[in-house]
């Protein structure tokens, strides 16, 4: 946010311009403010993370050690199979998100633009089960991959959260505001339904695309509860297991655990930091349409 603050005859800014300017003043500054009180944790867990243990809670408050101790890093990656957690995080939310992006793309493109009995039964049915928490479908869920036998496996982190209703919502959302005439030409055309989707719908839906992925991504990433519950071998457990175990077993070395913090949040802070352009037009071009 800018604020322009125009020149006026003499140099100088009438008390009638300035009134008229403090709202926008204070609300950039306010904006800064808040900026800044979000960003004192992620600074305080860098900052600890290459403090020497003896700084961690030393009184004055040591913002930035003399020395930083960089070797934290390294001795809590070797302390622990970090390599193994953050493959199996990495390829269980690439996998969950691929599939995700793709089911709600063919779903919301089915009810955007197809035409059938019950399709607005069925919108309503997707929508409703947004109203279920986790730890409604937690139970029955866990007796299905039980009973088919997933239990220590990446089926198990990665088939239930292959689909979503927030995904399917938010394609058909968008599609809506695809002409119907496009698609129209293209079945005159002599195009398949496939061929009409992957050609003309997809690259107008891009934005939406990696919105949903971002988020898929970000929310299987984050995923606690499910990984702990269905996996209890070491070769199947994600990073936020991972970093669990690890300060349970080393609750004092604090300095180390914010080390593994730091580079568990670094994927998607990278992912959002490059992609923030299309996250944020993919939500600004997801409308309520009927």
């Amino acid at each position: 946010m800018s604020v322009n603050l125009p020149a006026v005859r003499g140099g100088a800014l009438t008390p009638t311009l300035m009134l008229r300017r403090l709202p926008g003043i204070v609300g950039y500054l306010a904006l800064v403010a808040g900026a800044v009180l979000m960003l004192v944790p992620v600074f305080w867990m860098i900052s600890t993370s290459v403090k020497p243990l003896a700084e961690v809670f030393s009184l004055p408050i040591v913002w930035w050690p003399a020395e930083p101790q960089w070797q934290n890093y390294v001795s809590a990656w070797n302390r622990y199979p970090f390599g193994r957690y953050f493959f199996n995080s990495t390829f269980v939310s690439a996998a969950a998100t691929v599939l995700n992006v793709v089911l709600s793309g063919f779903a919301g493109y089915a009810l955007a633009k197809y035409k059938f009995f019950g399709k607005q039964a069925i919108f309503l049915g997707i929508l409703a089960t947004l109203m279920l928490p986790f730890e409604v479908l937690m139970v029955p869920t866990f007796l299905v991959v039980k009973d088919l036998g997933w239990l220590n496996s990446y089926q198990a982190l990665i088939i239930p959260s292959a689909a979503n209703a927030f995904g399917i919502f938010l394609m058909r959302q968008t599609m809506l505001h695809i002409p119907d005439s496009l698609i129209e030409a293209a079945r005159i055309d002599g195009a398949s339904e496939l061929r009409t989707y992957l050609q003309i719908i997809v690259p107008l839906l891009w934005p939406a695309l990696l919105t949903l992925a971002l988020i898929e991504f970000r929310e299987t990433w984050d995923a606690f509860m499910w990984p702990l519950i269905v996996t209890s071998q070491e070769a199947y457990r994600t990073v936020p297991i991972g970093l669990s175990r690890f300060q349970e077993e080393n609750l004092t070395t604090y300095n180390e655990v914010m080390a593994m913090s730091g580079l568990a949040m670094l994927p998607m802070l990278l992912l959002f930091f490059f992609f923030q352009r299309m996250f944020i037009q993919g939500i600004a071009s997801t409308g309520i349409k009927e």
